[in-house]
């Protein structure tokens, strides 16, 4: 691939040097920081649903873990994916 002259060795995105690599690098930050809470809290609204759906009250706190191992695994991939980028 021929040198586009964006200093990142003909890598798209993946948070090359200058202001637009920080800004990629500020966006998976902020990844980070919502994945967790925004898991627990959509495994929260589905387990609550089905609790109510079939009258139980133990499926809310299920969905809550599911959400929060969710939300470990995208952080983990996030993490993952930007000290690769990070070494190259």
């Amino acid at each position: 691939m021929a040198d586009d002259g964006a200093g990142n060795g003909g890598r798209a995105g993946g948070g090359g040097k200058g202001p637009l690599g920080d800004l990629v690098k500020v966006e998976s930050m902020i990844q980070l920081a919502i994945a967790l809470p925004a898991g627990c809290v959509i495994g929260w609204l589905g387990g609550s649903w089905l609790d109510r759906h079939f009258h139980q009250t133990w499926i809310s706190i299920v969905g809550i873990l599911l959400g929060a191992a969710a939300g470990f695994v995208q952080i983990f991939a996030t993490v993952s994916r930007y000290l690769k980028n990070d070494r190259s």
